[in-house]
């Protein structure tokens, strides 16, 4: 009997673990290239922090090493550090290390294919400013893929266009900025938070293409980074280099709470695959962040 109970715990608990957020049928994750979480509070980004009080926030969000591009979008994706998804420097455009499993695809399954494999019927998108995210989808089962080599305010209307006439399930959108300022002109300079405005300018953008779709009340919304920076470059262990800040809001989320679970930037995959009900691949090793569902 007590060993009945056992396993009826067990299974209560991996049923939970893997429920879909009540109604969720659209998430939509922005990136933000180069976005410090040292510069969260300075920033005037009204948009970004209307999320925040709308739903959960942290500004101690740890990188993978090295604190760059590639390595670090491919973890946020794929759920699992870069040993064993393989990317390991800024500009990855294979694994430098062999993949420990490829899917069907060729590649380190992502959350493109925990959707495709899972829920066949989910219509998915990727619209990227840096031409290096090409390299970390699985582009063939991807419905729209769409890269708009550096113009940011393209993404932005691009994104919205897609997000109000197709209504995708999952929706990757990735700004180049402010990585590209930080690189010319410096990070934590006035030029830097001069950009991270436009930036919150085209989250709002994506923000009202939700409620013009008619989808709000069924969409989650995470707003993330890669890395941090210091003077003009990043790929370091400083904490300005490897903090970054997280804003997730929408159907399902708590509002107005400061997370404070320890949270690594392949969690966010992990944390996607839970809001849908998704199982996920013995060979990730990110986590849900548990904290932040909830009233």
């Amino acid at each position: 009997m007590k060993n009945k109970l056992i396993l009826l715990f067990i299974l209560f608990i991996c049923i939970i673990q893997a429920a879909p957020a009540s109604n969720v049928k659209h998430v939509i994750l922005i990136g933000c290239d180069g976005f410090g979480a040292y510069a969260y509070e300075k920033a005037d980004m009204p948009n970004l922090k209307k999320l925040a009080e709308n739903g959960v926030w942290s500004t101690k969000v740890r990188t993978v090493l090295p604190s760059s591009s590639a390595v670090n979008w491919a973890s946020i994706l794929m759920g699992a550090s870069p040993t064993l998804h393989g990317y390991t420097e800024w500009d990855s455009k294979t694994p430098e290390i062999p993949s420990v499993i490829t899917g069907k695809y060729g590649k380190f399954p992502s959350i493109y294919t925990l959707l495709k494999e899972q829920n066949p019927r989910s219509k998915t998108a990727a619209i990227y400013s840096w031409e290096g995210i090409g390299y970390l989808i699985e582009k063939e089962l991807v419905d729209f893929v769409i890269p708009t080599h550096s113009n940011e305010d393209l993404t932005a209307d691009t994104a919205a266009y897609i997000i109000k006439t197709e209504k995708p399930t999952f929706t990757f959108i990735h700004f180049d900025e402010p990585d590209h300022t930080g690189h010319g002109t410096g990070h934590d300079t006035p030029a830097y938070y001069d950009v991270l405005k436009k930036v919150d300018e085209r989250i709002g953008k994506i923000v009202q293409a939700v409620k013009d779709a008619g989808i709000e009340k069924e969409t989650v919304i995470m707003v993330v980074a890669d890395h941090g920076g210091i003077d003009k470059g990043h790929g370091g262990k400083s904490l300005q280099e490897v903090q970054a800040p997280l804003v997730i809001c929408g159907r399902g989320m708590k509002k107005g709470h400061e997370l404070e679970s320890v949270i690594v930037n392949y969690d966010h995959a992990a944390t996607i695959a839970r809001v849908f009900g998704l199982k996920r691949p013995q060979a990730w090793r990110g986590q849900p962040i548990e904290e932040a569902f909830g009233k």
